[in-house]
């Protein structure tokens, strides 16, 4: 396999990994608050705790994205000076 198509394979999962994991935290987030929202207050108010967990959610994946490009960043330059 070419190094062109060994870096765009890496990128593409990159990429995917961090798509997905920014996602899942959102859903995840907004799905436990739904949840308690239906279980703890049986759907009569409004839904609060899915607002909160959204924004929880909303938080988590963004920590989460700039975890990975701290990381990869890091990796990166750790590259370029090995490379020197």
């Amino acid at each position: 396999m070419s190094d062109l198509k060994k870096e765009l394979m890496f990128l593409i999962g990159h990429y995917g990994h961090i798509g997905i994991t920014f996602v899942a935290a959102i859903f995840i987030g907004m799905g436990a608050g739904l949840y308690l929202d239906q279980k703890v207050f049986d759907g009569r108010t409004a839904p609060w705790c899915m607002f909160v967990g959204l924004a929880f959610g909303i938080a988590a994946g963004f920590k989460s994205l700039f975890d990975i490009l701290w990381r990869s960043s890091k990796k990166l330059e750790k590259k370029d000076s090995d490379e020197e």
